[in-house]
C-alpha cells in the first residue's frame, strides 16, 4: 500500500498518496536551464510544478523542499519565479524561503549551484538556512581513486565549428597520455553519492542520472535541517 510508486507524477491522484508530513520535488530542470532554451512553463515538464502545487493543496503537508537550477530565478525576467512564489504563498497559504547553493559549500568539489526553495504550512515557523561546511576533498582526490577507466577514442564536435572556449565544448581528461572520458565511479564521487551506491543501469545512462541529479550532501542537509526545524516547533507546543 505505501510501496514506492515510480511512474507520470500526472497520472497519479493525490488523494490516493498517503499522507505524509514533508514532500520533496525535483520538477525537470530543462525548460529552465541555458542548455534547454529556457522555455518554462511552455513546455510540458516546466509544468510539473502546478501537479507539486496540487498534490500541496490537497494532502497539506507540514512543509516542502523543492529545488531547480538558479536561472529559474530569472527565467522570463522573473515573472516564472514570481508565479511559483504566488502560488506558494497565496494560493497554498505556505511561508516560502529560497536560496542559491553550492555544491561546494557542502564538501563537494564543484560549484553546481542550484535554486532550493522550502516553505511551511505554519507559517509562524522560522526557517534557518543550514552552515556551510569546510571543503577537504578536492577533484585531485577523485582523480586518484580507483574506477575503472575507459579511453574516448571519438571525441563528438556536433559539426559546431565552435570556439574552443565555446561552453558547448567538452572538457578531456588525458590518463597515461591517452584521452578519456569521465567514468560513473568518479561522477558519482563528484556529487557526493555514497561509496557502496550502485547505478543499475548502463555507464551512459549513469552519467545522464548524474547530469540530472543534485549534490547529496547538499541536499542531505537541507533535509535534516528541515526535519529538525519541524520537531523543534512540535516539541515547543
Amino acid at each position: 500500500k505505501n510501496g514506492l510508486f515510480a511512474g507520470d507524477i500526472t497520472k497519479v491522484k493525490p488523494k490516493d498518496i498517503p499522507d505524509f508530513d514533508v514532500i520533496c520535488g525535483g520538477f525537470p530542470c530543462q525548460p529552465f536551464s541555458q542548455s534547454g532554451f529556457k522555455k518554462g512553463f511552455k513546455d510540458d515538464r516546466g509544468n510539473l510544478f502546478f501537479h507539486i502545487a496540487e498534490i500541496i493543496k490537497q494532502k497539506k503537508p507540514k512543509a516542502f523542499f523543492l529545488e531547480n537550477v538558479r536561472h529559474l530565478l530569472n527565467h522570463d525576467d522573473g515573472k516564472t519565479f514570481a508565479t511559483i512564489k504566488k502560488t506558494i504563498e497565496k494560493d497554498l497559504g505556505y511561508s516560502f524561503y529560497y536560496k542559491i547553493v553550492k555544491a561546494s559549500e557542502f564538501g563537494v568539489p564543484q560549484h553546481r549551484p542550484r535554486l532550493f526553495m522550502v516553505g511551511f504550512r505554519d507559517k509562524k515557523i522560522k526557517f534557518e538556512f543550514p552552515e556551510p561546511i569546510k571543503l577537504e576533498k578536492t577533484m585531485a582526490d577523485i582523480f586518484k581513486a580507483k574506477c575503472d577507466k575507459k579511453i574516448g577514442f571519438t571525441l563528438r564536435v556536433g559539426g559546431r565549428g565552435s570556439r574552443l572556449d565555446d561552453r558547448h565544448n567538452w572538457d578531456a581528461y588525458v590518463v597515461d597520455g591517452k584521452m578519456r572520458r569521465l567514468m560513473p565511479e568518479e561522477g558519482k564521487r563528484m556529487m557526493g553519492f555514497p561509496e557502496d551506491y550502485i547505478f543499475p543501469v548502463t555507464d551512459a545512462q549513469a552519467m545522464k542520472q548524474l547530469g540530472n541529479a543534485v549534490a547529496v550532501p547538499a541536499i542531505t542537509a537541507y533535509a535534516k535541517q528541515i526535519i529538525n526545524t519541524l520537531k523543534k516547533y512540535d516539541n515547543g507546543k
